[in-house]
């Protein structure tokens, strides 16, 4: 009999354990990551930081942006036009395109290209300093670590998040330009035509607005699993970091992903 009670309370224990386990990992990344926002505006304020967190995140990742930006603009182009004639309307092109990069492919690739080169770097930068104990000498010299290392990578992201989203909507139209007007004559004024009048405000607003909530999400859940390496299960030191960048990536990824949804459902 008490076999065949353990047996049908161990699946519900572990059941339990997992939801518990959840409940308290969501909850120290939602105070980790509102302390984090809340502390850049604390006094003295960062700014050399801030500026510093701004190259390392948007300026180095530019030319990496510009790049994917291009190339995908151009292949949408290929796409949409082959699509657009067999309904004999390809002067939709510049429609297409511009909307979907600018309500949706721009934001989201953006984010994940970030995510690979400033994302990933960021993580193993807070692991690293956490398993060398850097970010104990830290608290040891009455020097807040969430403030110091936190805050001024959140406010550069907030700040090249948008701005890289909107280098990406630029270059990707151009890429659909060469590869549609250049590539395949489409008429160059039927193009950028369809461009401006297609593309309202309340598109670009949205396009922001997703940026603003991916540049929250990466900094947050990448510099969250860099600061609590040393209380990973699955390992510690130079594995641990190995492994908190890799569930970094991944969790960034995933997250943008289900929030573009919800965000993509609520600005309609």
């Amino acid at each position: 009999m008490n076999l065949f009670l353990s047996s049908l309370l161990t699946p519900c224990a572990t059941i339990g354990r997992i939801v518990i386990e959840s409940t308290n990992a969501c909850g120290a990344y939602a105070i980790f990551s509102f302390q984090g926002l809340y502390k850049i505006f604390s006094y003295p304020f960062q700014f050399s930081k801030i500026l510093q967190q701004i190259y390392f995140i948007g300026a180095k990742s530019v030319s990496i942006i510009a790049l994917v930006a291009l190339f995908t603009g151009m292949v949408m182009g290929l796409q949409l036009y082959y699509t657009l004639t067999q309904f004999g309307s390809e002067g939709a092109l510049g429609s297409a395109l511009a909307l979907s990069l600018v309500r949706e492919l721009g934001p989201v690739l953006t984010a994940i290209m970030i995510i690979g080169r400033a994302g990933s770097s960021m993580t193993a930068e807070i692991g690293i300093m956490r398993i060398s104990e850097q970010i104990d000498a830290l608290d040891t010299m009455a020097i807040d670590p969430v403030r110091y290392l936190i805050s001024p990578k959140i406010a550069a992201s907030l700040i090249s998040f948008p701005l890289l989203t909107a280098l990406y909507d630029v270059v990707g139209i151009i890429g659909g330009y060469l590869a549609g007007v250049v590539l395949l004559g489409l008429n160059k004024g039927i193009y950028f035509y369809r461009v401006e009048t297609s593309v309202l405000m309340q598109d670009v607003t949205g396009g922001f607005i997703k940026s603003i909530v991916f540049a929250f999400l990466v900094s947050t859940i990448c510099s969250y699993q860099g600061y609590f390496t040393h209380m990973r299960p699955d390992g510690f030191g130079a594995k641990g970091v190995g492994l908190a960048t890799t569930s970094a990536v991944v969790m960034s990824c995933v997250s943008i992903l289900i929030a573009d949804y919800v965000l993509t459902s609520i600005l309609l």
